[in-house]
């Protein structure tokens, strides 16, 4: 599948580019006209814009105009159709264009602005680096590893294979959206200890991508999933204390298809098995037994099924999750997510927050990924019945106005821990010693 795009969807591209090109020209316009962006409300029309909402609403009114008056054999069927097309088509080209730091690929107005020394309007106030901390800390080595899994804090990427610059391998290029900046190798030794991965059948293989419609194209595909899964099996054998999550959003239907291509990996010895993982509430193994056992990789997937056609756990089974992209946001609310139990099920030993938008926004994401994480995992902390999340999953997880997702991270484990704020004072000899 994908393949029709090589000579149908250009057309709908080249459209595509001309809207995205008159929004990003009058936003240019204002950035150096008026770096503070505030623009009178009266020059909408001419797509002066007064922020960021007010552009996605303008450029998708122009999409939605244009595709109403395209026939529709400008898209294949299994879009066109689609009631979500116009919002999906849109926001991958305009979001990597306007929104990324690169342009969307190193060229164009945002490398031109960076070249004359202009930022972008998105880029205002986020100058200079953000990124105070780029290394999580090793909550094992502060005090020990001898508690059971549950009673630790993981940072989890989301969409972890979705990293900016990565080659085109369907030999097409690619129009979506990217929510991390590191490989995962990079992401695993920066601490990073679960990983969001989006699996899907395509080209009769298992890979990782993003879709139109459920299905995975030749331009929303990353990678055959095996490439990221060796990854994960070099670092486990490299780091044989530590252990790895992998979280998978599996469209994967072909018959034990993960099964296959995670023992292709040489993941399999590693396999936590599904007879050790509690669903009463329990706790879950010591992380020294899991080690000990070189039982050091967990795989959930959100096919319910698999549990029993392939021994892969089914998420929802053993942890709830709040509600994830913007509606999981909103200040002072966590609410669970449609397939997860209520956030205050102790039968579920194991918790999920996410904190990520629904269209990534490299830009914003230092302020999301500092104040406004920690207060939505105080909230989430009550609505699951006072419990603290065990992951805690976001995009672009270095960026922040200060220790962001790392400090974010030690607070949880020091409340999981010894009940202090920050894991380091959980040490021998500090302040606050565990009980």
């Amino acid at each position: 599948m994908g393949r029709w795009m090589k000579a149908d969807v250009y057309p709908l591209l080249g459209a595509m580019s001309f809207v995205t090109g008159m929004c990003l020209f009058q936003l240019t316009r204002n950035a150096l006209l008026n770096p503070d962006v505030r623009i009178n409300k009266a020059h909408r029309k001419t797509a002066v814009l007064e922020n960021q909402e007010e552009g996605e609403k303008y450029a998708e009114h122009r999409l939605r105009k244009f595709l109403r008056t395209r026939p529709p054999q400008v898209m294949p069927p299994s879009i066109a159709s689609s009631p979500t097309t116009t919002s999906h088509i849109l926001t991958m080209p305009f979001y990597k264009y306007i929104f990324s730091s690169d342009g969307g690929g190193g060229g164009g107005a945002a490398a031109d602005h960076r070249r004359r020394g202009v930022l972008p309007w998105n880029m205002q106030g986020f100058a200079g680096s953000r990124c105070v901390r780029s290394k999580a800390t090793n909550p094992f080595r502060i005090l020990n590893n001898s508690l059971p899994l549950n009673k630790y804090a993981f940072l989890t990427t989301h969409n972890a294979y979705a990293i900016e610059g990565e080659p085109y391998h369907t030999g097409v290029p690619r129009i979506t959206l990217t929510n991390q900046e590191d490989t995962v190798t990079q992401q695993l030794n920066n601490g990073v200890r679960a990983l969001m991965l989006d699996t899907y059948d395509f080209e009769g293989d298992i890979w990782l991508c993003h879709s139109f419609g459920g299905r995975c194209h030749d331009f929303t595909a990353f990678k055959p999933a095996i490439d990221t899964l060796r990854e994960i099996e070099v670092f486990l054998s490299g780091n044989p204390s530590e252990i790895v999550t992998v979280i998978l959003e599996d469209y994967v239907h072909t018959p034990n298809g993960l099964t296959k291509v995670f023992t292709e990996a040489g993941l399999m010895k590693y396999w936590f098995p599904l007879s050790k993982m509690p669903k009463n509430g329990q706790d879950w193994p010591l992380v020294s037994e899991m080690v000990a056992n070189n039982q050091r990789l967990l795989v959930f997937t959100s096919i319910k099924s698999k549990e029993s056609s392939e021994g892969i756990a089914y998420q929802w089974n053993y942890m709830v999750e709040n509600q994830y992209g913007d509606d999981g946001m909103k200040a002072g609310e966590c609410s669970n997510r449609g397939e997860s139990s209520a956030l205050n099920d102790k039968t579920k030993s194991l918790v999920l927050v996410n904190y990520f938008r629904s269209v990534p926004v490299k830009a914003l994401a230092c302020v999301q990924n500092s104040g406004d994480l920690v207060n939505m995992l105080q909230t989430c902390y009550g609505a699951a019945g006072s419990r603290w999340t065990n992951f805690v999953a976001v995009d672009f997880y270095k960026r922040s106005e200060g220790g962001g997702t790392f400090e974010a991270t030690d607070m949880l484990n020091g409340e999981l821990l010894c009940g202090c704020k920050d894991v380091h004072s959980c040490a021998a000899g500090s302040s606050c010693t565990a009980p």
